[in-house]
């Protein structure tokens, strides 16, 4: 247990953004499977639903909830996937 009054403001602000950290993290995730099984399926909306995970993923990147290697290396991945797909 934490013995001093910032140490204890320390723990309650790390639990607040724990909270707020896999909230955007389980958007994120959600939002990548979908995009995914989107490109599998070849649905119309696969563009643009790839659009809208990378703006996410910046978004979470920019917040500092993922690291920019992470970030990168999604995009990546779901771009490649929708340009093999097209073809």
């Amino acid at each position: 247990m934490a013995n001093t009054k910032s140490a204890l403001k320390e723990l309650r602000k790390g639990a607040k953004r724990e909270i707020y950290n896999k909230k955007i993290k389980d958007n994120l995730k959600t939002l990548i499977k979908k995009t995914r099984k989107a490109i599998e399926v070849k649905d119309a909306k696969a563009e643009e639903m790839v659009k809208t995970a990378i703006k996410t993923i910046d978004k979470a990147k920019q917040k500092g909830v993922i690291k920019k290697n992470t970030a990168d290396r999604k995009k990546s991945r779901l771009q490649t996937k929708l340009n093999k797909d097209k073809k």
